[in-house]
């Protein structure tokens, strides 16, 4: 049975990439776990074993300050106490195991679905521009401008710079 506590889209709002991971930052899901982010961090320290460094960063100062617009919601002028943990897909997994209540079961399967429907997304993308290159390389110029347009819609680069009949294409 399935059972939606939280919109998946204010799941997906919580993912962010950083140092080419996608993670969740402590605070949104001790937020998500209705749980004080200091509780939820001494019971990851109580487990450290459980999340080595692919499952689990630390921000430094740098990355919290550039990207404190992104997902750092304090007021300009307000100092962080503690840099915030990052969990990739494997440590909000791990994470079911070491907080022991029927929400954050919840929560974690919600947010484990959120992240393989993302990977899916991204899969999907790139196999999209994979068949439109090699339409590409069957069709005459002709087409050209109807592949550049899917292109952009799709935000794919192009891969050399040419021009067709007026039409600039660029990499």
């Amino acid at each position: 049975m399935s059972m939606h506590l939280i919109p998946n889209e204010q799941i997906e709002r919580k993912i962010f990439l950083i140092r080419g991971k996608k993670v969740m930052l402590d605070y949104d899901l001790a937020d998500l776990y209705n749980v004080p982010t200091k509780v939820l961090n001494q019971t990851v320290k109580r487990n450290l074993k459980r999340f080595p460094n692919d499952f689990m960063l630390r921000l430094t100062k740098e990355e919290v300050a550039h990207s404190r617009s992104q997902f750092v919601t304090l007021k300009r002028g307000f100092n962080i106490k503690y840099l915030p943990f990052a969990f990739t897909e494997q440590g909000v997994a791990m994470l079911s195991s070491v907080l022991n209540s029927e929400r954050a079961i919840q929560v974690n399967i919600q947010v484990i679905r959120t992240f393989t429907k993302l990977r899916e997304m991204v899969l999907a993308h790139k196999d999209l521009a994979k068949k439109i290159e090699e339409m590409e390389k069957k069709y005459d110029h002709q087409f050209i401008i109807v592949f550049d347009a899917i292109k952009k819609l799709l935000k794919i680069p192009r891969k050399k710079t040419s021009i067709v009949k007026g039409f600039t294409k660029s990499s």
